[in-house]
């Protein structure tokens, strides 16, 4: 049985964050900390804190997620680079999206000593919405219910990350998800620009009705 890569990382993911669900000095040295980056030079809390999750609700909801989403990339990516190359370029795409979407969440609080955060979610926005620009029209479903085209759900969700953002009334770090998505869709429209036409081209045809 041959394991896909973003299989992979999902169970890697699942192994990392249930050694934290019960070993809270583990979960404290990998959780994102900008206080001791800046300070005792921890830059590998960038990755590993991506690999870490509160509780298993929020590992559900960022694998879950990832698991649709990725393997749709992953074959992308796979098609137009080989399997090999393509790979790679996913971990590389998955890893840095995890990286970029904390950057100004790390400038902003860099000299705040109480801030913590963890979790796959900018990597896995990213891959959402890495997987929009190749294929707007495609129905993205919240909770079973309201299914909506990518392009229009993620577009309100650009939004909606970008006010709470803003306003840092809850524990949420919406940057994450705004900066994953932004590197999600830099990143394919830079490796296949010509998915720019092609996602203009869908939304042209799109019809609500």
């Amino acid at each position: 049985m041959n394991l896909s890569i973003t299989v992979v990382l999902i169970m890697i993911t699942v192994a990392t964050s249930m050694i934290g669900f019960n070993k809270p000095e583990f979960i404290n040295r990998w959780m994102f900390i900008p206080y001791l980056i800046k300070n005792r030079k921890q830059w590998d809390r960038f990755i590993t804190s991506g690999f870490i999750h509160k509780d298993y609700m929020h590992l559900l909801f960022n694998m879950f997620t990832f698991y649709f989403f990725g393997g749709f990339v992953e074959q992308f990516l796979a098609y137009q680079f080989g399997g090999t190359s393509g790979g790679i370029i996913f971990i590389l795409f998955y890893l840095i999206g995890i990286i970029v979407s904390d950057i100004p969440t790390y400038l902003k609080n860099q000299d705040n000593s109480y801030y913590r955060a963890l979790g796959a979610s900018g990597g896995t926005a990213a891959t959402v919405f890495a997987s929009i620009i190749i294929m707007p029209l495609a129905d993205i479903c919240l909770f079973g219910i309201l299914c909506l085209p990518g392009f229009i759900l993620g577009g309100i969700f650009l939004i909606y990350s970008y006010v709470k953002g803003k306003n840092s009334d809850d524990a949420i770090n919406h940057d994450a998800h705004l900066y994953g998505a932004i590197f999600g869709i830099l990143f394919i429209l830079i490796i296949s620009p010509e998915s720019l036409l092609q996602f203009i081209e869908q939304i042209k045809s799109y019809r609500p009705f």
